[in-house]
């Protein structure tokens, strides 16, 4: 199975990181750039398709957004707290949110969401957003390319070596959710307190 996984990837893999790349992306640049290290991927190729993927879920966030106002408030009511965020960010920070929103568990979605509901001009948000996925595949996919033989030796170690790998993949996933959602409290008690004054 594993095997009929991998020849699937090397066959349809910038499809797959294209589509990856919409949908989460980090794992699928992780991959590419190890593919790439491998031969299996081209490079400069790897790093435009994982680029073009996270512009367009992005651009596909925004225009939820800006074009799905009435949906959004009626079927998302139960991500109120994350739009509530996404807009506290976006009025603290401005534009340097859209830059780095893609490094925001939780968040990634909320916020292109969250600027597509604002007034905020769709051309300014498509150039930032533009840079930021170009910054984003770059910064993921390189380091994997050059340190594809160790990471390939680690993932070989947690197959030999599981009942360690595990353990410690949920303790560091586990304690990123915990930073981000204490992150996002400390905001919303701000507002709370800023509200009470």
């Amino acid at each position: 199975m594993e095997e009929l996984f991998l020849e699937w990837l090397k066959e349809y893999g910038y499809i797959v990181l294209f589509a990856w790349s919409i949908l989460e992306g980090e794992l699928g640049l992780i991959m590419a750039g190890i593919m790439s290290h491998t031969g299996d991927m081209f490079l400069p190729i790897a790093l435009l398709v994982g680029a073009a993927g996270g512009f367009a879920g992005d651009q596909i966030y925004f225009y939820i957004g800006r074009f799905n106002k009435r949906y959004i408030h009626t079927q998302l009511h139960t991500h109120r707290r994350k739009f509530a965020i996404a807009h506290l960010l976006i009025k603290k920070y401005g534009w340097p949110i859209i830059f780095v929103q893609r490094y925001m568990i939780g968040l990634r979605t909320a916020i292109p969401m969250a600027i597509g509901l604002t007034k905020y001009s769709g051309k300014k948000f498509a150039f930032i957003n533009f840079m930021s996925a170009l910054f984003w595949a770059a910064a993921t996919i390189i380091p994997a390319y050059y340190f594809g033989a160790e990471i390939l030796a680690a993932i070989q170690w947690g197959k030999a070596h599981w009942y360690f790998a595990m353990p410690l993949l949920i303790i560091l996933i586990g304690g990123i959710i915990l930073t981000f959602k204490r992150i996002e409290s400390n905001l919303l008690e701000k507002r709370r307190e800023r509200r009470t004054l």
